[in-house]
């Protein structure tokens, strides 16, 4: 198992003109102390990951490099008005978003097979994370493109964001496909031989909120009480909603980024082609998405496929038994009680 490290090497960033140009500076003084300190003290725990510990940082489960992102972030990040933010838990539709967020702002090129980016470029590097590639200085290859993603719970996003009002668009889904998305990601990521994490220990660490980015509950209704506090910047959506009625809420999201579909688009079929070049099928499909490979971290290397396992709506029933079912069910309608949010 990876200790945590007791520093991190890294150089401060500052975003200027949109989210995605970058200019090196001096790491802020503060960061390493911080990170320090809360690394020391913070609870962990790792049973989950199999690869290193979670650590506990404002209620939220973070790995050690991940809570660096974290701290930078919300150390140094400075967002601009005219930014979108991408936000999501893990395994709740991520992948899916950034490459329909990404082709609706570039939809310019999309029946150019040598220009359209998303066809020779995953969507999670179209798309960067404000708390991975923020942290490891990479840079981009659409800086036009003012589109970020986050894991961040709105709870700890940078203060720029929520005092410069930029606009969100969050994406949830149902917590026991959650669960079993996340449960098989990690697995045929870090596996090591023939060796699993087993359901039974991951399903009883999600249930009491310890996995990446969780609690899963509180992720999601931080997300939704904002939303319904300023509906006219964060963009709700839920992932089943999306799978049934794709053209709705394709054109909702493009509506709510500021670039709304024109007349002539609808007529040409654009909002169908994004839905075609965006789902599971032609995506999963793509060479650089069955052979290619995410650097998250130097030390996190995924191969592309492991992002595109199923994608559908209840393959819970796959994996949970109805006991494990039913008690997942209670926690989400403990969770949920009184916020006026279901999943159905």
């Amino acid at each position: 198992m990876e200790n945590a490290p007791s520093q991190i090497s890294t150089t401060k960033l500052c975003f200027h003109k949109s989210s995605y140009s970058y200019e090196t500076c001096q790491e802020p003084e503060n960061f390493q102390q911080t990170f320090k300190q809360i690394i020391s003290t913070a609870p962990k725990n790792g049973e989950w990951t199999m690869f290193t510990d979670l650590f506990q940082y404002r209620g939220f489960w973070y790995t050690p490099n991940f809570l660096g992102g974290v701290i930078l972030a919300q150390q140094q990040f400075k967002v601009q008005p005219n930014d979108i933010i991408l936000c999501s838990a893990p395994k709740t539709g991520t992948t899916w978003l950034k490459a329909l967020g990404f082709a609706i702002m570039n939809r310019a090129c999309l029946d150019d097979s040598t220009k359209n980016p998303l066809l020779v470029t995953m969507p999670h590097e179209c798309v960067p994370y404000l708390e991975v590639d923020f942290f490891q200085r990479k840079t981009t290859q659409y800086p036009e493109l003012p589109l970020l993603a986050t894991h961040l719970p709105y709870t700890s996003l940078p203060e720029s964001i929520a005092s410069l009002g930029c606009e969100l668009v969050y994406i949830c889904r149902e917590p026991k496909d959650v669960f079993v998305s996340l449960w098989h990601f990690i697995g045929n990521v870090k596996a090591k031989g023939n060796e699993k994490f087993p359901l039974e220990k991951a399903f009883d660490l999600f249930c009491q909120g310890i996995s990446p980015n969780g609690p899963y509950w509180e992720h999601v209704l931080g997300y939704w009480n904002a939303s319904l506090r300023w509906p006219e910047r964060i963009l709700f959506l839920k992932y089943e909603e999306l799978k049934s009625e794709a053209p709705l809420h394709v054109r909702r999201l493009a509506e709510f980024m500021g670039c709304p579909f024109s007349l002539e688009e609808e007529k040409e079929g654009v909002v169908e082609k994004i839905i075609e070049l965006c789902s599971f099928q032609n995506l999963s499909n793509l060479e650089v998405n069955k052979t290619g490979k995410y650097p998250i971290f130097a030390s996190v290397v995924v191969e592309n496929n492991k992002y595109f396992r199923k994608g559908e709506v209840g393959d819970w029933k796959n994996c949970l038994t109805e006991e494990m079912k039913e008690h997942l069910d209670r926690i989400t309608e403990h969770k949920l009680r009184g916020s006026g949010f279901t999943f159905c």
